[in-house]
């Protein structure tokens, strides 16, 4: 059965998923992009298990958005691709999501710890703490594990799509950080931004954290984000 996904999609997806190296937010194999084509009904994700350094499009797996059924490809999609089907059906506003195993980020995950706002360069992106997750019950780990993961991030955010786009991105508890975005490439940008200021939050909670002025923040979310942005160039015709 051949698909309506576009070429365009398919290289975005794997160009961000090669990104994920060259970020330093992956060991090994520890990580993923897929991105979305909602007319088509599928999404496009990386095979699960394949080495960055050889991954091609061809690699690629095609998936139904509606069953979670392999519609084009070779390989097996990641072990993670039931948790991006469940924020694709649970926000409209999502076309490409991120998984890394990132190190600063995952301590706060191992930690059940939300990343703090305590800058202005988490607030250029985050409209508040990245937010962690309820811990998976023995039972959703028995059975369909990645859906069950899916769901605790969509119940953590209450299924609101704005708050998905104002903070693009959670932590499953124990575990790693989700980013999404608009498209693949925004998700994976967002998965960097993530973990460098799960760095920085880390490094300040050593020093001693200052509560930052929230006018401050606010500031910043908004000059880069909603109906008054201004930061930035539109893009080359």
């Amino acid at each position: 059965m051949t698909t309506a996904v576009s070429k365009k999609l398919r290289r975005e997806v794997l160009e961000a998923n090669l990104r994920i190296p060259r970020a330093g937010l992956a060991t090994l194999t520890w990580g993923n992009v897929s991105g979305v084509d909602r007319e088509a009904g599928v999404f496009v994700i990386k095979p699960s298990g394949v080495a960055y350094d050889v991954l091609g499009e061809e690699d690629l797996v095609v998936v139904s958005l509606a069953d979670g059924s392999v519609v084009e490809g070779h390989l097996r999609p990641s072990t993670d691709t039931e948790t991006h089907r469940s924020l694709y059906l649970a926000f409209p506003s999502v076309g490409g999501v991120t998984h890394t195993h990132s190190t600063h980020a995952v301590a706060f995950a191992q930690a059940r710890r939300p990343i703090p706002v305590l800058g202005t360069t988490h607030a250029d992106t985050f409209n508040g703490p990245v937010p962690v997750t309820a811990t998976l019950t023995p039972q959703q780990c028995a059975r369909d594990y990645e859906y069950h993961t899916g769901q605790v991030i969509v119940d953590l955010l209450d299924r609101d799509d704005t708050r998905a786009r104002e903070v693009p991105g959670a932590l499953v508890a124990h575990h790693g950080p989700f980013t999404w975005g608009a498209d693949a490439t925004t998700s994976l940008e967002h998965a960097i931004i993530c973990e460098a200021v799960a760095e920085m939050a880390l490094h300040t909670i050593a020093l001693g954290t200052v509560e930052p002025p929230q006018h401050v923040l606010d500031r910043h979310f908004t000059r880069k984000h909603g109906p008054d942005a201004y930061y930035g160039n539109p893009p080359s015709a």
